[in-house]
This record gives structure tokens, C-alpha cells and sequence, in this order.
């Protein structure tokens, strides 16, 4: 499977609240070659990655977001790890995961 490396910036879905979920947008290009590789998404239109950011490596699903893009969730561990808060950029990676 191919490597999508792309270089976004970290946003919080509810800023202010505790456990807010964290994203990075996956540019259109990226995200419509990684729906053409995937084959048939999942449940929510959900594709299967592997992520990387930094030395950090995660599996999770990329969620479409709006027409042509789609979101990556970053894990609180991730962002720990790799010093990251809302508002940093930072070069992502994501390969798709079969099955």
C-alpha cells in the first residue's frame, strides 16, 4: 500500500472541553487518492490507516469531513508524545490498512 505524507495543522472540535476530540484535515488530493485505494469504505464512509506523526505510530480510520477531504483523529497519547498542541503543524503520514 502507498504512503500519503502531507504536511496540516492540528485543530480541536470543541475547544474548552474536556476530552475534546483532536483532528488534522487530510488535503483533497491526498484524501481522493486514499478513497481510490481503499476500495469500499466502512461503516460512517470510515477508511482503515496506519498514521504516523513524528516517531509516533498509531492504526485508527480517516472519517470523511466534507466533500473531498477527510479527518484524521489524533489521539491524546499522540499529541503527548509528540509535544503537539491545537493550532501546530506537523507532516502526517497514513497508509491504508487492508481488512
Amino acid at each position: 500500500m502507498a504512503r500519503h505524507s502531507f504536511r496540516t495543522v492540528l485543530w480541536e472540535h470543541s475547544p474548552g472541553e474536556p476530552g475534546s476530540w483532536h483532528f488534522v484535515t487530510v488535503p483533497a488530493e491526498a484524501a481522493a487518492d486514499i478513497v481510490l485505494e481503499a476500495g469500499p469504505r466502512r461503516g460512517f464512509g470510515s477508511v482503515r490507516v496506519e498514521a504516523r506523526i513524528g516517531s509516533t505510530a498509531w492504526h485508527t480510520s480517516l472519517f470523511p469531513e466534507s466533500v473531498g477531504t477527510m479527518v484524521l483523529p489524533v489521539k491524546r497519547a499522540v499529541r503527548l508524545a509528540e509535544g503537539l498542541e491545537a493550532g501546530a503543524s506537523c507532516e502526517v503520514t497514513v497508509r491504508v490498512v487492508r481488512g
